[in-house]
C-alpha cells in the first residue's frame, strides 16, 4: 500500500488565521446586542499562561506550536488564544487547533467559519450540525463545514466549530446570545473551539470530516477541564502541565 503523503498544513493555517482577522470585522451585525454589553467586566479573565497547560499528548495525537503573529494577537482582541497543530500517526493525520477565549461576549460573538471563510474568498460547500458522544457520555453539538478555493482550485478545508460558554458545550453562539441579553456580568467566560484540516488529493471530504471528528472526541474533555480549572484559579501561571486524567 502506498504511504499516504504528510498534509500540508500551510493553506489549513493561513485560512484559520484569515478568517478569524475576519470574523472580527462582522460585528457591526451585532449592535443591538454590543449596547447591552458595554457595562464594565469584573470577571477575571483566564491568562495566555493557563490556556498553555492544555496537553501536548491527546490520545494518539501529539502537538506543536503554531505561533500568529503579535499583530494578528492584538487584532483579535482576545484574553488568551491556543494555536497549535496535532498530529498522529506519524504526521499521516494532521489537523489545526485555534481555541480563543475571553469574558467580553462582544468579542466572541461574530465568530462564524459559515461567514469569515466565504468572506475570505472560499467556496461554502457543505455544512451540518453534528452531535458527537464523548468518552463520559456528554455529546458535544458542533458544526462541520467544508469549503472550496473554487472549481479551478482543489484546495479545500474542513472545518469543525464549537462554543464553550461557562462550562456549557454549543454549536452556535445562541447559549451567548441569550446570556448577553442579560448584560455582559452573566457571562464568566466564553471559549471558541476550531478544529480544521486540509482536504485535497490526500484526503478526500469524508475522510476530513471524520478526522477533525475524532481530535474533538479525543480533545474535548481537556479542552472543557483546561477552562474549568482556570475558572477555579484565575490566577494560576499555568507552570504544571495538566495530566491525561486530571
Amino acid at each position: 500500500m502506498a504511504k499516504r503523503e504528510t498534509p500540508d498544513c500551510g493553506p489549513v493555517t493561513i485560512a484559520a488565521v484569515a478568517a478569524s482577522l475576519l470574523m472580527l470585522a462582522l460585528g457591526l451585525g451585532y449592535r443591538v446586542l454590543a449596547g447591552r454589553l458595554t457595562t464594565p467586566v469584573t470577571t477575571p479573565s483566564i491568562s495566555p499562561a493557563a490556556l498553555e497547560r492544555l496537553p501536548w499528548q491527546l490520545d494518539g495525537w501529539t502537538g506543536q506550536d503554531v505561533p500568529l503573529d503579535e499583530e494578528i494577537v492584538r487584532a483579535t482582541d482576545t484574553d488568551a488564544h491556543i494555536s497549535r497543530r496535532y498530529l498522529r500517526r506519524e504526521g499521516l493525520d494532521s489537523v489545526y487547533l485555534y481555541i480563543a477565549s475571553g469574558v467580553k461576549a462582544r468579542d466572541l460573538m461574530p465568530h462564524r467559519p459559515e461567514v469569515c471563510y466565504v468572506g475570505n474568498g472560499w467556496t461554502l460547500l457543505d455544512r451540518r450540525f453534528v452531535e458527537l458522544s464523548l468518552s463520559d457520555g456528554v455529546k458535544l453539538p458542533c458544526n462541520v463545514l467544508q469549503f472550496s478555493r473554487g472549481a479551478l482550485d482543489t484546495r479545500g478545508v474542513a472545518v469543525l466549530d464549537y462554543y464553550i460558554v461557562d462550562g456549557q458545550y454549543c454549536h452556535d453562539v445562541s447559549l451567548l446570545r441569550s446570556k448577553a441579553w442579560h448584560g455582559s456580568g452573566t457571562v464568566q467566560y466564553v471559549a471558541q473551539v476550531q478544529i480544521t484540516t486540509a482536504v485535497g488529493s490526500t484526503l478526500m471530504a469524508d475522510s476530513a470530516a471524520k478526522l477533525i471528528c475524532d481530535f474533538a472526541v479525543n480533545s474535548a474533555s481537556s479542552i472543557a477541564r483546561l477552562f474549568e480549572n482556570a475558572q477555579r484559579d484565575p490566577n494560576s501561571d499555568g507552570s504544571r502541565e495538566l495530566s491525561k486524567g486530571e
